[in-house]
């Protein structure tokens, strides 16, 4: 085990001990966010009938030039088409998405015709399959809607109904622990003695976590006492999390316990300390199936570490393709100052202003300061060892939730 991993060489060991959790058929209707196991394929064609694009009249493109009459025989509306057929001389008023009639084959918008009792004048000529949504446009019976690995967005979940599909197969999310550890936390509203600091972590991985995992577990404080400490974890590694997130002892004080605690439960440590910042104390264990990651209990540590290395082995676990998850690329607002040896995930505010959108750094780099934490909305990602950087230089940014 290396004293310090580079940024990528340990998010690519956590990422190789990702496997999912399991498979499970839900309604399309709970499906929101939710990660495709296996291809969706269509029970239909979309359109499923040449429909109307506008409202209009349905007509014989043939027969219409500036200026011909056309009797008006029925109508078509959507839920409700025309039974009979356009003959020669004759249209049939049509409303977008109603089925185009038999016979029919162009519609002409109403804003270019003139109603005289049954009689329909036109003031342009159709064209062949104008204003016509062909069968099948968008989508046929058994074609694949959606790759196994995709993430399901509103407009997802709209294609999928329209391919006729009730239910799907989606990853199963994993259930998470959040185990806290230090003499010093007490929980919100009580009474501060000194030396005490209020618990704050859990608040913010738990909501981080929310919407991927089927529970989030709450598992409590542990004290700084080993005996306290090793039943705490025991508990963890022996409950229902697939994934457990410590806070705090994963540094080197007298009172950082949870390294020889990990060691003593059979966990088989993968590494201990990554060169980023903040965050470098961070420990990565696995036991069978579980993960276990020992985060520094620094409050902008935590988080830091939670976005650029738990939520990645999260969406992997989900079957995400791209589980590093979304990066932008924005121009930077201010210079920045050289880097030095380890990754920085540096707090940022991305703005837009006359239509640009920007990256302006926040200059405090205190890994307990929260109300920094609460003003960003990014991270902007500076590599190890980099010279200066100028304002403008487009640069990595991580969106924060």
């Amino acid at each position: 085990m290396k004293t310090m991993l580079g940024y990528e060489e340990a998010l690519k060991r956590v990422i190789e001990h990702c496997r999912p959790v399991g498979v499970e058929t839900i309604e399309l209707g709970a499906a929101s966010g939710r990660v495709v196991a296996e291809p969706i394929i269509a029970r239909t064609q979309q359109p499923p009938f040449d429909g109307s694009a506008m409202d209009g009249y349905a007509v014989i493109a043939s027969e219409v030039k500036p200026g011909t009459a056309l009797k008006l025989i029925g109508a078509s509306q959507a839920g409700a088409g025309f039974d009979g057929q356009v003959i020669s001389g004759t249209c049939v008023r049509i409303f977008t998405g109603a089925p185009l009639p038999k016979g029919a084959d162009a519609v002409i918008m109403q804003e270019v015709t003139k109603a005289k009792g049954e009689m329909i004048t036109f003031e342009t000529e159709a064209r062949l399959n104008q204003n016509v949504r062909p069968a099948g446009q968008d989508f046929a019976n058994g074609e694949q809607l959606l790759a196994s690995g995709t993430r399901l967005s509103p407009a997802a979940l709209a294609l999928i109904a329209a391919g006729n599909v009730p239910e799907i197969s989606v990853y199963k999310q994993p259930t998470i622990g959040i185990l806290a550890t230090g003499d010093e936390l007490v929980a919100p509203g009580q009474e501060l003695k000194s030396g005490q600091i209020v618990a704050s972590n859990g608040f913010a991985l738990g909501a981080l976590f929310a919407p991927y995992a089927s529970e989030v577990i709450d598992l409590g404080a542990a004290s700084d006492n080993e005996t306290n400490l090793h039943a705490a974890m025991k508990a963890a590694i022996d409950g229902p999390s697939n994934i457990i997130i410590s806070t705090g002892g994963a540094s080197v004080g007298d009172h950082d316990l949870v390294l020889p605690g990990l060691k003593s439960l059979g966990l088989d440590v993968d590494f201990w300390k990554i060169a980023i910042r903040p965050g470098k104390p961070v420990i990565f264990a696995t036991y069978e199936q579980k993960l276990w990651f020992a985060l520094p209990g620094n409050p902008v540590s935590a988080y830091v570490v939670a976005i650029s290395i738990v939520l990645p082995a999260i969406r992997a676990i989900l079957g995400y393709k791209d589980p590093r998850g979304p990066i932008m690329r924005l121009p930077l607002a201010t210079a920045l100052p050289a880097n030095g040896a380890r990754r920085h995930f540096m707090r940022c505010s991305i703005e837009t202003e006359n239509e640009q959108t920007m990256a302006r750094p926040i200059m405090q780099t205190d890994s307990s300061h929260l109300s920094s934490l609460a003003a960003a909305n990014g991270l902007l990602v500076i590599k190890e060892n980099t010279e200066e950087i100028k304002a403008g230089t487009i640069m990595p940014v991580i969106p924060l939730p």
